[in-house]
């Protein structure tokens, strides 16, 4: 359990990824990003000047002879769910940030992104169970509520268990949400959970977001001995980083890959961030990429 106060900076990462999406994204257009299944597909119209050149539809413009881009048909009320891992898991960093906080921000600031655009988001934060549940809604107070579950240490702790909670939500989740955002470092997931995320992707867009910390991924070069100690058992072990290093990244590498897999076969996008390093520009560019793939849910004109 976390003891000390959250080291987090809610409202500056919401400002900084709202302005980086302004700054990257065509000069007038907000792109919403949802559905794998894309825009519904309404016919062309003529290109003018106040329209984004991206989106011109270039092999339609040539049999036409003139400019042309796609119209879609504007989904309204679109729903999210945020399920997140709080356990003892992610209350780890060697950085700045403990994974819990970089998570928090980052979902804080993705939240306050869809609230921005008219949307409903939900939420269900969990270790072994449900901690907190809450249906998708609009406006500050679900963001104010949300953001306090997130910056409060007494929300972090215990064991995860994913498949658990999976076998709860699958039934319990709206099934009009449009999609699911799985946040967790995914440490302790292999084949056996492989089934209830089919059952979880097959019902709803889903997109994981993997929350690493460098020491999950390599040991530091320190050639003397340490002890390490499991938290959840108090066993010790005495350990020379230098010589474990080696097959510590191998099994972490093995382990990471496996989880990457079983997202890409079940068709889950996913994007790595790391508490090494600001998720903002990560995020941007993986909307940016769902965009260009057609994964994205309307386009709206901003004023």
């Amino acid at each position: 359990m976390v003891e000390r106060k959250l080291n987090l900076d809610i409202p500056g990462k919401v400002s900084e990824l709202e302005t980086l999406l302004k700054r990257v994204l065509p000069k007038n257009i907000m792109y919403r990003v949802l559905l794998g299944k894309g825009l519904e597909f309404d016919g062309y119209r003529d290109y003018t000047p106040d329209n984004d050149a991206s989106n011109i539809d270039w092999k339609a413009s040539i049999r036409g002879k003139k400019l042309l881009i796609r119209k879609y048909i504007e989904e309204r009320d679109l729903k999210f769910m945020f399920l997140i891992d709080v356990s003892d898991n992610m209350v780890f960093g060697s950085q700045e940030k403990l994974k819990c906080e970089c998570c928090a921000e980052f979902c804080a600031a993705l939240s306050h992104l869809i609230l921005g655009s008219g949307d409903r988001f939900g939420y269900a934060l969990y270790n072994d169970k449900i901690t907190s549940f809450g249906v998708p809604s609009l406006g500050t107070k679900q963001f104010d509520i949300f953001s306090n579950f997130l910056s409060n240490p007494l929300t972090y702790g215990g064991d995860s268990n994913l498949n658990n909670v999976l076998n709860i939500l699958i039934q319990t989740i709206d099934k009009s949400t449009s999609m699911v955002f799985l946040v967790s470092d995914f440490i302790n997931i292999d084949e056996t959970y492989k089934r209830n995320l089919e059952l979880l992707s097959s019902q709803f867009e889903t997109v994981a977001i993997i929350v690493r910390d460098p020491l999950d991924n390599t040991l530091p070069d320190i050639n003397k001995e340490i002890v390490i100690q499991d938290s959840k058992t108090g066993q010790r072990l005495l350990i020379n980083p230098s010589v474990a290093k080696s097959a510590y990244e191998a099994n972490a590498k093995r382990q990471l890959d496996s989880v990457k897999k079983m997202f890409q076969d079940l068709n889950i996008d996913f994007l790595e961030i790391s508490t090494s390093s600001s998720f903002t520009l990560d995020l941007v560019n993986f909307l940016k990429t769902r965009i260009i793939g057609g994964r994205v849910v309307r386009i709206k004109n901003v004023h």
